[in-house]
């Protein structure tokens, strides 16, 4: 069976708590988080703070040991210009106490090469406490598209530092499945599933990426093809915020019920048999 989760930005903020138990309401296994509340401005939940509260941290420790439910991916490790991998020491601790299996790091400093040295210290910051790494590709960020990404997992040479592969970031970034078929799939730790047109609807690319996505398998991102060349055993996380059905009203066990229902119905006809892409190339090196 494969692991499925829910990524923080699905629920607009929900609290960690009620998160854990939507999350085993709907047959899923993990959450993903960040260790303070994101300030959305779609749903009226309490602000939180996994950092300074350690009552919140037991409660929610308890919570997943209840349910069955774990922490597939800590989130908000990013660097900047002027933010060291160093800075996120203490935070890397908390998400060891709260049983994280990994973290996830994007860069906006524009430096690729000063990225690679922070990404490089952050997996070994993380690997000195048994976490692992990703990093994901999004258009826009000094990690761009899959050739990019490809290249510092390659410079970094830690194999606590894998790829995240975001099905939308991937399409949109000019990749597909023969991409991903041309990989190492040891190189890929974790995936993010959602749909979404070809083509960008709002005004800004991280408007859409951060509020309205799609249900899996109503866009056109190809996902039956995706799916039946990415990796089997990994965790399968629905990033699908969907703010207008949101602020219409519906709440996240209805709108995150039809994704968790839809993606298993395409990773069971995905994983029936692999698709031959055909035309397999190795991905090579690129500057965005």
């Amino acid at each position: 069976m494969v692991a499925l989760g829910i990524e923080n930005i699905s629920v607009f903020g929900l609290p960690p708590v009620e998160f854990v138990g939507l999350a085993a309401d709907l047959g899923c296994q993990h959450i993903s988080t960040g260790l303070s509340s994101y300030p959305f401005g779609i749903a009226d939940y309490p602000a939180f703070s996994l950092r300074d509260d350690k009552a919140l941290r037991r409660d929610l420790i308890a919570a997943m040991r209840d349910r069955g439910v774990s922490i597939s991916l800590g989130e908000g490790c990013t660097l900047r210009p002027g933010i060291s991998a160093r800075d996120y020491q203490n935070d890397l601790d908390i998400f060891v106490e709260l049983g994280a299996e990994r973290i996830n790091t994007v860069s906006m400093d524009p430096d690729l090469s000063r990225t690679c040295d922070e990404f490089a210290v952050m997996a070994a910051l993380a690997s000195e406490r048994g976490l692992r790494v990703t990093t994901e590709l999004v258009p826009g960020l000094t990690v761009c598209d899959l050739a990019t990404a490809f290249d510092v997992v390659r410079r970094i040479g830690n194999p606590e530092f894998r790829l995240l592969i975001d099905t939308m970031h991937l399409v949109r970034s000019g990749s597909g499945p023969e991409d991903i078929a041309a990989l190492d799939p040891d190189l890929i730790d974790y995936i993010q599933i959602c749909d979404a047109p070809r083509a960008q609807r709002f005004a800004t690319y991280n408007e859409e990426a951060m509020f309205e996505r799609m249900v899996p398998g109503e866009g056109e991102l190809g996902l039956a093809a995706l799916l039946a060349v990415l990796p089997v055993d990994r965790v399968y996380a629905l990033e699908v915020p969907l703010r207008a059905e949101a602020l219409a009203g519906i709440g996240p066990r209805e709108r995150l019920g039809k994704c968790v229902e839809a993606t298993k119905r395409l990773l069971a006809k995905a994983h029936e048999g692999r698709i031959d892409v055909g035309g397999l190339h190795a991905v090579q090196p690129a500057v965005c």
